[in-house]
């Protein structure tokens, strides 16, 4: 697993995610995939621009407001919308439209997404990728 920091004070960053989300996705390239939905797991890890880390003094605490956070909701709405838009083949193609999409915020700097297929070896827990990708 990459141990790259995601929540870093000193460059600002605050660490928001979505952990272990279970849906049933239209995934796979062989036939018996395309006629069944099958359980995938989904991670996604964001470093997100911590607005409050450079005005605030040690201790203080920043508005109380939605508003100036990535709202956790939507970004699971974009894995639900993702995995609900349709058959992919890859689970590569998903986790890189969840990133693309995750990305659009521009105050999320960088995005790592883990999509799982949990049900394909029977001794094996899971299969899949993890990516990360960054605003350019």
């Amino acid at each position: 697993m990459n141990t790259t920091r995601i929540a870093d004070a000193a460059l600002g960053l605050r660490h928001v995610f979505l952990r272990n989300m279970v849906l049933h996705a239209s995934i796979g390239v062989y036939a018996p995939e395309h006629e069944n939905r099958q359980r995938v797991r989904i991670n996604i890890d964001l470093a997100v621009v911590d607005e409050a880390a450079d005005t605030l003094r040690v201790g203080a605490v920043g508005r109380d407001d939605l508003a100036r956070v990535v709202n956790y909701e939507a970004v699971a709405e974009i894995a639900r919308t993702q995995v609900a838009s349709g058959h992919v083949h890859l689970v590569e193609t998903l986790a890189e439209r969840i990133a693309a999409q995750v990305l659009e915020d521009q105050r999320i700097r960088s995005v790592r997404v883990r999509v799982e297929k949990l049900d394909v070896f029977a001794d094996a827990e899971s299969v899949g990728v993890e990516i990360e990708r960054r605003q350019s």
